[in-house]
Order: C-alpha cells, then sequence, then structure tokens
C-alpha cells in the first residue's frame, strides 16, 4: 500500500514539505465544499465508468450514489474519479485493444489520488477485467461491483436477448430467411434495458467468476442492471468498503492460485466464455500466477456444464438470477472448490456457500450427476496450426463437427475476410475449414472479436450454419459455433497460423485435443523460412507503439510483458 498515511494525508503531493502539501490539498479540497469533519475520515474512491457510448454503464452514476450513500453509513468519505469506459461495439479497433490501457490508468489513479479502499464499478466485459488487473497491481483494498446483466426481451411471439440471439438473427437475415425490415424490427428489440448482455457472455462470465475469485460480495454477479436489489448490493459494497480500509485486506490476499482455480472451476461449471480466459491469465499475471491450460482443460474431466444458459442452453441471465444466481451454482460445484480462500467479506468462500439461501427447485442450474453438458465446456487443443495451444467451447459446437477434416480456405486478414468472404466464386463448400490469421493480439492489432467468421453468403443461403472455423482472435461469449480460437503463436509473429496454405487439409479432433493441418514437416520448414512479417504490426509512436512492443500472447492473457509480475512464482489450477 503507497504512503505511510490514511486518508487526505494519503500519497501526498511531492514538494519537498508533507505539511505544505497537505495544507495545500485540504485548501483545494474544500473548494469542494467538504468540512473539516468530513476530510478527517477515510477516504473511499469509487471508480465511474459511466460514458454516453456505453449502454452497459448507463446505470453507473446511480450506483455511484448507492455506493456513496453505504460508505457515509459506514462513516467514510467517498470520493468519486472517473476512468476510461470501453464498450466493445463503440471502440476502434476493437475494445481489447484498449483494456491494457483502461487498467494501467485506474491502477495509476489508485496510486495517486488519496484512497484507503476502492470500488471498482465496471460491466461491458472488458471493464472489469481491466479493474481487477489494476487492483492486483496496485494492492489496495477493492471490491468490484459490476453494472448487472440487462433484462431480456421480446420480438413478436420470441424471447430475445443480447448478444446470443443478434448473432442468431444476422446469421437469419444473411441467409436470406428473414429480411431488411425484419432485422430492423429486430435490432430495436435486442437490447431492451441498460445493463450487459443477458446471456452467458463474457460480461456475466467476468461477473460470475469475479464473485467466486472472492473480489464480490455475495449475490452481485446476476442482479439485473435495473433492478432495485442492484442499488442495494452497490449500497453494501460502498459500506464494506469503509470496512476493507480498517482491516487492510487486499487483493492480493484474496485472488489466490486456489482463488484462480475456483474462478476456473465456475467458467467451465457456467458453460463461459471463451475471453474468461485470457482475462483470468492476465489477472493472475500480475500477481505472478501462470494459468497452466493443461490443468485447466484436466478440470473439465470433472467440471461438467450445470447452467442451462444461452449460448450454451436456453435460459437468460434474469432466469439464472431467479434461480438463486451464484448460490445453486456454488452449492453444487462446493465438493470441487478450495473452499477456505478468502473473500471480500473477509470470511471464506465455505462460510459464504454455507449461509447462502436455502436452495427451492428450479430448472436453470442443474445438479452435478445431471449437467446440461457432461464434457467440459471448453477444450484445450494443441498440434502443428497450435505450438502453444488453442481453444474450443465444445459445449456451444455442433456435435458432427467436433470431429472433422477438410480443406482451408485461408483468409491473410480482416479486411481480405471482409472482401471474400461473400464472393459467389469462393471455392468453399460446407466441408471446408475456413482460416482467419493476422487476427491476433498484434496482428489485427488488439485480437479483436472476429473468431466467429460469418458463413459464406452462398452456403447460408443453402441452410449451412456451421462450419469449422479456426484464428488466432477471439469470439464474443455470447457467440457459438465449431470455433477454434486464440491459436498461438499468432500469425503476425510467424506462428502456425502464417503457414498454412488454401487447400492444405486440416483435422479438428477435439475428443482427442489435436488441431493439425496435414503437410508434411519440410513443406512447413520450407514456408517458414520463406516467412515475413505484416507490415501492420509496425508502429512510431503513441499508445500502438507502446502495444505492439509490449503485448504478450493469449496464454499470457494480452497484457503487456512490462505489467506481468515474472518471473511466475505459482500455477494454477493444481493436478
Amino acid at each position: 500500500m503507497q504512503g505511510w498515511h490514511k486518508g487526505m494525508k494519503r500519497g501526498l503531493t511531492r514538494y519537498g514539505d508533507e505539511e505544505f502539501a497537505l495544507y495545500l490539498r485540504k485548501a483545494f479540497i474544500k473548494a469542494m465544499g467538504y468540512s473539516d469533519d468530513a476530510l478527517a475520515r477515510p477516504v473511499i474512491g469509487i471508480a465511474n465508468t459511466y460514458s454516453d457510448y456505453n449502454a452497459c454503464h448507463a446505470t453507473a452514476p446511480k450506483l455511484v450514489e448507492a455506493v456513496k450513500r453505504g460508505v457515509m453509513l459506514a462513516g467514510g468519505l467517498p470520493m468519486e474519479f472517473p476512468t476510461i469506459s470501453l464498450h466493445e461495439s463503440f471502440a476502434f479497433p476493437t475494445s481489447m485493444y484498449f483494456r491494457n490501457l483502461m487498467a494501467m490508468d485506474t491502477e495509476e489513479m489508485i496510486g495517486a489520488l488519496p484512497m484507503d479502499s476502492v470500488v471498482l464499478i465496471g460491466g461491458c466485459d472488458k471493464t472489469v477485467p481491466a479493474q481487477l488487473m489494476a487492483a492486483a497491481s496496485a494492492d489496495v483494498p477493492a471490491i468490484q461491483l459490476v453494472t448487472g446483466p440487462m433484462l431480456s426481451g421480446t420480438v413478436e411471439d420470441q424471447r430475445v436477448g443480447a448478444c446470443t440471439d443478434c448473432r442468431r438473427f444476422w446469421g437469419d437475415y444473411r441467409g436470406g430467411r428473414i429480411d431488411a425490415d425484419k432485422i430492423n424490427q429486430i435490432e430495436g428489440r435486442l437490447v431492451p434495458t441498460a445493463g450487459t448482455c443477458g446471456v452467458m457472455g463474457t460480461a456475466s462470465t467476468m461477473a460470475c467468476m469475479t464473485e467466486a475469485l472472492g473480489m464480490m460480495l455475495p449475490g452481485g454477479a446476476t442482479i439485473p442492471a435495473v433492478a432495485a436489489d442492484r442499488l442495494r448490493h452497490a449500497e453494501l459494497a460502498g459500506q464494506r468498503a469503509m470496512t476493507l480500509a480498517k482491516e487492510g485486506l487486499r487483493p492480493s490476499q484474496i485472488m489466490t492460485p486456489a482463488a484462480f482455480e475456483n474462478a476456473l472451476r465456475v467458467l467451465l461449471a457456467v458453460g463461459g466464455s471463451t475471453n474468461g480466459i485470457v482475462h483470468l491469465a492476465a489477472m493472475a499475471g500480475r500477481l505472478g500466477i501462470e494459468i497452466d491450460m493443461a490443468a485447466f482443460d484436466r478440470l473439465g474431466n470433472t467440471t461438467p456444464v450445470l447452467v442451462d444458459l444461452k449460448p450454451t442452453g436456453q435460459f437468460y441471465m434474469d432466469d439464472l438470477h431467479r434461480a438463486g444466481g451464484m448460490a445453486p451454482i456454488l452449492r453444487a460445484l462446493k465438493p470441487l472448490l478450495n473452499l477456505d480462500c478468502l473473500t471480500v467479506t473477509g470470511r471464506t468462500l465455505g462460510d459464504e456457500i454455507a449461509d447462502m439461501p436455502a436452495a427451492f427447485p428450479q430448472d436453470v442450474v442443474r445438479p452435478l450427476d445431471k449437467p446440461i453438458y457432461s464434457g467440459a465446456g471448453i477444450a484445450f487443443l494443441r498440434g502443428n496450426l497450435a505450438g502453444d495451444g488453442a481453444i474450443i467451447k465444445q459445449s456451444a459446437c455442433t456435435p458432427e463437427l467436433l470431429k472433422h477434416t477438410g480443406p482451408a480456405m485461408v483468409f491473410d486478414s480482416l479486411e481480405d475476410l471482409a472482401n471474400r468472404i461473400d464472393d459467389p466464386d469462393l471455392e468453399v463448400t460446407a466441408d471446408s475449414v475456413l482460416v482467419l490469421r493476422n487476427a491476433g493480439p498484434k496482428g489485427a492489432p488488439g485480437m479483436p472479436e472476429a473468431g466467429y467468421i460469418p458463413i459464406p453468403k452462398k452456403l447460408a443461403k443453402k441452410g449451412v450454419k456451421d462450419m469449422v472455423r479456426i484464428s488466432d482472435c477471439r469470439m464474443s461469449g455470447t457467440a457459438f459455433g465449431a470455433i477454434v480460437l486464440h491459436a498461438s503463436p499468432e500469425a503476425a509473429i510467424g506462428g502456425p497460423l502464417a503457414l498454412v496454405e488454401t487447400g492444405d487439409i486440416v483435422c479438428l479432433d477435439v475428443p482427442a485435443r489435436k488441431l493439425d493441418m496435414l503437410v508434411d514437416g519440410t513443406e512447413i520448414d520450407r514456408r517458414r523460412a520463406a516467412w515475413t512479417p505484416p507490415a501492420t504490426t509496425h508502429a512510431d509512436r503513441g499508445y500502438k507503439k507502446l502495444y505492439m512492443d509490449q503485448v504478450n500472447q493469449a496464454g499470457e492473457g494480452v497484457d503487456f510483458n512490462f505489467m506481468t509480475q515474472r518471473p511466475y512464482t505459482a500455477k494454477t489450477p493444481q493436478g
């Protein structure tokens, strides 16, 4: 923890005269109308990520007020401060490109401003990991508050919610099954309220994992954004932040290897987003903890998908909340969890599970012995197309495509994909394997959510709804299909995807955890010797230069090398 003092005396600006620094600070802050009594109290920072561009965070002002109320009820002084606000649909080239910038912004503000603890308000999927990365590095007492999921809506007689249904309807539009008037009607109904995506996308996945990790008050992951309970939860977060300031319980004491293993278990059990792995790796890396992907894959042997939510199942986040939220999930997983992990409450996860409301009949969360999907939701693949690995959300795949062999159709960039995917002369069939490269951390840049490669229009019109697709980028947690992601090392730094050519036979075998191109090793060596890096990875100035010089690969969380604590001192999960 930075500084020797508390409250307004914490982290004084350096003028060479500490008393003068405090005098000057108080003189200016009194212009905001604060009394000496207020300024003598512990200071609780509140990170406000509101933006007119960000519908996921539309309720942030009300949450800030509720947190302030909780802090003041507990006798503290709440101090709101702004940080970067990220929304997936409103960030070019992609919000992931700016996640690390948001993490740096948040960390530096926590260190620069006087605060004895901090409440982090985030929602849209890159904001929560950015805030927790910051919390891990700053290591000031912190508590995460999410904005919460939107409510589901309706289009005629169909229940809908962003963003799994966004993709389903868009696929119907591309395939000619619905017209322009219909898609425009749907566009106005898909996001009926403020809040994050109402399915088990990355935002919901991060919320669930954060509660399991112990950095959120119990019950906070699933409360709808527009519910009164969300405001009451925010008030409690403010009260607890005040207590954290007195106790000094730090994120590094909560975010341990065992706690990250709990979060990984929950990721599998909820049928969560593949992005969750990247974000957890970045968060853990800030603390010198390495995510062991092979061990994570083995967790799937004992951790089936228990939650019947889109895109893996049929329900929405408001259904999960009515079913009890995280309580039935954690109760079902209890035999598999590390129960002695500390949480932000100051109690262990086991203590919190024991005090959860009693179980009641519901259809959303299954028991451990009657899962919605018996295998692991996410599988880790190796082979000559992914030297350091790739992942696939097998629970959201067409089963027949889990073992597939077909010829590659290679797209060299996002631009190449956009220009050619709907060409009526594109030589593809339903058996083709669509390969997108140079779309990873450096190649795009920013590792965008482009892995959900659209079905070529000429095939979509014939009724093809899924194909094997491989890329070095990410996919939205709301998406579905036989989609291999995070192929690493990425093509832009000479990874295996850089060497595959159109027509090469590609073999995907998810049960065997294999991803290969059936090309002779000598030929692969010849292609590697002839490879040159794409010009797009060069940058002379600004944030792009920092990003290109320092960003690491998917397995390390796509964080900056200088922000990752090395050498790693621990691995998770164990076994």
